[in-house]
């Protein structure tokens, strides 16, 4: 199967192409569209994460549920939202930890995209959703893939940052090697849970640290600067 995907990506996940469950995938989102039902995010940026940051180049992983589901929101990386749109408010809330953890003012844009130029894979358990649905593409197969994602990072890169936010992402920890890769923990930035321990967690200035450590180059997590 030829998936629009990356270069490095393609190769390091060809073998998951090849399997019954991600034909399982593509025979699901085409007879959705063949039944007129919106799906988030447009087909040419389903593995946008993957297109601005190449394997070779991850040195963070932000793991989210799934994209969001209101129009024009979902643009392939988690979290982000492009241009001119309002911020949602677990994206809010990660710009406030921000300003708090390393003083940077609270952007204007909720783009995210130079973040991901960096190295900072803003990756979606569940790629695909309906509109007004969320969680609704959980079960078709997406974590199945998005699982093995996170095995090859863990596996085949070393000293990855992996930022960990709420139960969901949490249960992943299991798929990554502790004693290659950092791991951070917290609660989901959404307003429902941010006051118990995403707020103070210091995720951004302890990933850089890490990095300053391991004398790799810190991400610059202002997302205003050229």
């Amino acid at each position: 199967m030829d998936v629009q995907i990356e270069e490095s990506w393609k190769e390091e996940l060809q073998g998951e192409f090849a399997k019954p469950y991600f034909s399982g995938i593509v025979s699901f989102l085409k007879a959705e569209k063949a039944a007129y039902k919106t799906i988030y995010p447009p087909g040419n940026l389903i593995f946008n994460a993957f297109h601005h940051t190449p394997f070779q180049q991850v040195k963070v992983v932000i793991l989210g549920q799934d994209p969001y589901i209101n129009p024009g929101q979902a643009h392939g990386l988690s979290f982000s939202v492009p241009e001119g749109l309002v911020k949602p408010p677990s994206l809010l809330n990660i710009f406030k930890e921000l300003q708090e953890d390393l003083g940077i003012p609270i952007a204007t844009s909720g783009n995210l995209e130079k973040w991901a130029r960096q190295g900072v894979l803003l990756l979606n358990a569940s790629l695909t959703v309906e509109a007004e649905k969320s969680n609704s593409h959980a079960g078709i197969g997406w974590q199945t893939f998005t699982d093995e994602v996170i095995k090859h990072i863990s596996q085949g890169r070393q000293h990855v940052v992996f930022m960990l936010w709420g139960k969901f992402a949490q249960n992943k920890e299991i798929l990554i090697d502790a004693g290659k890769h950092k791991i951070l923990k917290a609660a989901h930035p959404s307003p429902l849970s941010a006051h118990n321990g995403f707020l103070g967690c210091k995720h951004f200035s302890k990933a850089n640290d890490y990095f300053k450590e391991q004398d790799i180059t810190p991400i610059d997590w202002n997302t205003t600067t050229p």
